[in-house]
C-alpha cells in the first residue's frame, strides 16, 4: 500500500444507518492504527431521516457524497512545471525550457491562472518566420527584454517603457544615405560613429543600440534625453545584436491562447485518453476547478496511474456498489451479508460474519486492535446495531450483536430501548416524504440466477402509517420496475412493534412470491407475520423459489 494515500470507505447504494455509521467508525479506526494513509468515509446515496437523527444525536459529521471511484486526472502523476509570465522574452522562455529539460511552458501572469502555453515548436517557428522589422512594436516589447537578451546596459531612458512603434534598422550607411531610411520611432543598431548617432536622434529614433560595448559621448546622452530617445549599450557586435534582438519579443505575442487542450483534475482517464491519442502534443496543461495550474501531463503519465483505493463495508455485491468500482483497487471488504459477485484483482482482507450488523464486526475489530472507542463513535455503532436488528427483533440478530450493543450503549451513555423508539420514529415519519424518498431509503438489488430483484424496506412503529402509503408505493413500484428494467420489485412495509411485514410486489416474476411464502395474496401484496428481515427471511425463500 503506497504511503500518503486517500482511501475511501464506502457503504452500499441507498445507504441505511449501518452502512453510514460503519463507514464512519471504520474510517476512525483505520486512521488510529495506520498513520501513513488517510481513511475517508464516503456515501453513495442520500442520508435517511433515521440516520440523520443518529448523526445529529451524537454530533457526528455526515460522510461526503461521491458519485463514483473511476480513475481521474488527479490520480495520475502530474508533473510540476514552472510557470512564466506572458511578458518574458522568447530567449528567456527557451532558456527556462533547457534548464528544466521540458518542451512546454504554461503561461500565467500571477503564477496560478492559466493564460496560455508556449512550446519549443512555437519558439522555433517564430525564429524561422520573423522577417518583419516592426515585430518588436507589434508585440509591445518591454525595454527590459531587449536589455536582458542583449546583455545590455540602459544609459538613457526607462527600462519599464515598451516599444510601441517603429522598425529595426542597422546604421551601417553614411549619414547622407541613412537620413532617407530612418523614420520617427525606429530602433537603430549602430557603432560609435558620432555623426550617425547624432543623425538618428535628430530623425527622432526612439532607441539607439550601441554595439561592441563602446562608450557614448556625454553630448549624445544629453541630446538623447532631450529628445526622449533611449540608449542601450550591448557588448555584442552588430551581427550578434541583429541576430538576438528579435528574441526579446514577449512570448505573449506567440503563445497559444485559444483552442487549448486543457484537462481538469476531475476529468476521467478513459475520456482524456482518446483526446491525447488524437492530439499529438507532448504535454497537456492540468487545471483545477478555478483554472489554477496544477502541472502538465503527457501520454506516458497514463502508464503509472494510481487507481483509487477503497474499502467496502456492509455489502459485497456489484449491483450495490459504487460506480466505477472495476477501475478501483479494493483493499478490504467488511460485511455480514451473503457472498456476492464482486471480483478483485488480487487478495484482499475479506471479513464476513453471520451477524446482525456490520457495526458489530467493526466494534470487534476495535477490540482486537486495542483501540478505545470514543463516545460518539460508540453511539453510532450502537444505533447501527439497533437499526439493523430492529431492536433485537430480527432473526438475523445474534447474542454477539446484543452484547456488543450493550457495551456500546454503556460507553455512549444511552438507554437503548428509549433511543431505539425515537430513532425509528424519526425514520418512519412518512407523511411528508415522497414515494421516491420512502422507496429508496433502503433499497437493494440482487441477482438470482437469470433474474434481477429489487427489494426495498421501510420500518415503522405505527402500522397505520404503513397502511396509508401502500397504494402510493405500489404505483411507484411499477415505475421503478419499468425504469430499472427489473424482473421483480418488492417492498417491505415492516411493522416493528408487531414484528410483521406486508410485502408488496410487481413485475414479470410474481409467481416467485406465491411459491416462496405461505399466506393469502391480495392483489399485489401478502401479509407475512413474524417476517422483519430482508436478508434472512425474504431473499432466501425467493432464491429457493427460483431454484
Amino acid at each position: 500500500m503506497s504511503p500518503n494515500r486517500n482511501i475511501f470507505i464506502i457503504g452500499h447504494k441507498n445507504p441505511d444507518t449501518d452502512s453510514i455509521c460503519s463507514s464512519i467508525a471504520y474510517a476512525h479506526l483505520k486512521n488510529a492504527i495506520d498513520k501513513e494513509n488517510s481513511y475517508i468515509p464516503k456515501r453513495i446515496g442520500t442520508v435517511s431521516s433515521e440516520t440523520e437523527f443518529v448523526l445529529d444525536f451524537f454530533k457526528v459529521e455526515r460522510p461526503e457524497f461521491v458519485t463514483d471511484v473511476k480513475t481521474q486526472v488527479e490520480d495520475i502523476s502530474i508533473k510540476s512545471f514552472p510557470t512564466v509570465k506572458p511578458s518574458i522574452s522568447m530567449k528567456k522562455a527557451w532558456e527556462t525550457m533547457k534548464g528544466f529539460n521540458i518542451k512546454t511552458l504554461p503561461v500565467s501572469e500571477d503564477g496560478h491562472k492559466l493564460e496560455g502555453i508556449i512550446t519549443v515548436g512555437d519558439i522555433a517557428e517564430s525564429y524561422m518566420d520573423i522577417h518583419d522589422t516592426s515585430i518588436l512594436a507589434k508585440a509591445n516589447t518591454p525595454y527590459k527584454n531587449i536589455i536582458e537578451v542583449l546583455n545590455g546596459e540602459l544609459i538613457v531612458g526607462d527600462k519599464e517603457d515598451r516599444v510601441n512603434s517603429g522598425q529595426i534598422l542597422i546604421g551601417a550607411m553614411n549619414p547622407e544615405v541613412m537620413e532617407h531610411y530612418i523614420n520617427s520611432g525606429d530602433i537603430v543598431i549602430l557603432g560609435n560613429r558620432y555623426e550617425t548617432q547624432l543623425l538618428a536622434i535628430e530623425m527622432q529614433a526612439q532607441c539607439l543600440i550601441i554595439t561592441g560595448g563602446l562608450p557614448v559621448a556625454n553630448s549624445i546622452k544629453k541630446l538623447a534625453e532631450n529628445n526622449n530617445c533611449s540608449i542601450i549599450i550591448s557588448p555584442h557586435d552588430t551581427y550578434m545584436v541583429a541576430r538576438l534582438i528579435n528574441q526579446s519579443t514577449p512570448i505573449s505575442y506567440f503563445m497559444r491562447k485559444s483552442q487549448l487542450t486543457i484537462f481538469n483534475m476531475e476529468d476521467y482517464i478513459d475520456e482524456i485518453r482518446e483526446i491525447m491519442v488524437k492530439k499529438r502534443y507532448r504535454n497537456f496543461p492540468v487545471v483545477d476547478s478555478e483554472n489554477n495550474i496544477q502541472g502538465m501531463i503527457s501520454r506516458t503519465s497514463l502508464i503509472n496511474l494510481k487507481r483509487k483505493q477503497v474499502i467496502l463495508v456492509d455489502h459485497n455485491e456489484r449491483s450495490q456498489a459504487v460506480e466505477g468500482l472495476e477501475e478501483a483497487e479494493i483493499l478490504e471488504i467488511i460485511d455480514h451479508h451473503r457472498i456476492g459477485d464482486i471480483e478483485t484483482g488480487g487478495p484482499v482482507y475479506f471479513r464476513n460474519q453471520p451477524l446482525g450488523c456490520t457495526a458489530t464486526i467493526v466494534t470487534n475489530i476495535y477490540k482486537e486492535n486495542g483501540v478505545e472507542i470514543p463516545k460518539g463513535i460508540a453511539g453510532i455503532l450502537c444505533a447501527a446495531i439497533l437499526s439493523d436488528t430492529l431492536m433485537f427483533k430480527s432473526p438475523t440478530c445474534t447474542q454477539m450483536d446484543i452484547e456488543t450493543a450493550e457495551e456500546l450503549a454503556a460507553i455512549a451513555e444511552i438507554d437503548m430501548f428509549e433511543f431505539s423508539k425515537n430513532m425509528f420514529r424519526a425514520g418512519s415519519n412518512l407523511a411528508n416524504k415522497s414515494e421516491s424518498e420512502i422507496f429508496y431509503q433502503d433499497f437493494k438489488q440482487f441477482k438470482v440466477g437469470n433474474i434481477t430483484l429489487g427489494v426495498g424496506q421501510i420500518n415503522s412503529m405505527d402500522r397505520r402509517e404503513l397502511d396509508e402509503i401502500k397504494d402510493r408505493m405500489l404505483d411507484f413500484m411499477k415505475l421503478v420496475n419499468k425504469d430499472k428494467k427489473l424482473d421483480l420489485v418488492l417492498f417491505m412495509l415492516t411493522d416493528i412493534a408487531n414484528e410483521s411485514t406486508q410485502l408488496l410486489f410487481v413485475g414479470s416474476h410474481t409467481e416467485l412470491v406465491s411459491r416462496a411464502f405461505d399466506g393469502a395474496i391480495e392483489g399485489n401484496s401478502i401479509e407475512l407475520p413474524g417476517v422483519v428481515s430482508r436478508k434472512k427471511q425474504v431473499i432466501p425463500p425467493l432464491v429457493n423459489s427460483y431454484e
